[in-house]
């Protein structure tokens, strides 16, 4: 009797914390699944690309042009704990990529108007630099019909963003990035 007991109390509790978790509706979005499985939509915002050019290049024609992903506001809605367990939820246009060709998890500079992020610079000697997003390693697994569970390898205090291109486009017209805060 006592086994049945502690078998129908570990079903039922089981049971209650066991959460069906659907994949997020469009190519792009992001969940976050907490430990206890309850689920976050992250906030999406369309980025800007901004190219600046320092002082050194306007004056004395020396230095280096920038180009940035901005993100007006300094930071995002949706909080996480760096202790905290947690999953992120990525959809895609198929779950047949490598997803680390095709899913970004980066880290912003945080100002109290905006966020930023390098992704290129040139520097007046020729050197050219791209992909200069400082990016959070992370494991993934198939999830879904589409989309991929991400676990992050690290969570360092910080604003980040997520962004995931489509393989099959060439021409993607603006960048939305799905943002997240680690306190």
């Amino acid at each position: 009797m006592k086994k049945i007991i502690i078998f129908l109390s570990l079903f039922l509790a089981f049971s209650v914390n066991a959460q069906n978790v659907e994949e997020p509706d469009f190519v792009g979005e992001c969940i976050v699944v907490r430990g206890d499985n309850s689920t976050v939509l992250l906030e999406k915002s369309t980025s800007q690309l901004k190219t600046s050019a320092g002082a050194g290049v306007i004056i004395a024609g020396i230095g280096s042009i920038k180009s940035k992903i901005v993100i007006d506001g300094c930071c995002a809605s949706n909080k996480f704990k760096s202790n905290e367990d947690f999953k992120i939820i990525v959809k895609a246009v198929d779950n047949n990529t490598d997803p680390m060709a095709i899913v970004k998890v980066f880290r912003f500079e945080a100002t109290k108007k905006n966020r930023k992020a390098e992704i290129a610079s040139v520097n007046t000697f020729g050197t050219t630099k791209n992909n200069n997003l400082i990016y959070l390693p992370f494991t993934a697994k198939k999830f879904g019909t589409s989309s991929y569970i991400i676990t992050l390898k690290e969570k360092p205090v910080g604003e980040f963003g997520i962004t995931v291109s489509n393989p099959n486009n060439l021409d993607e017209k603006s960048t939305v990035v799905s943002t997240f805060s680690i306190q």
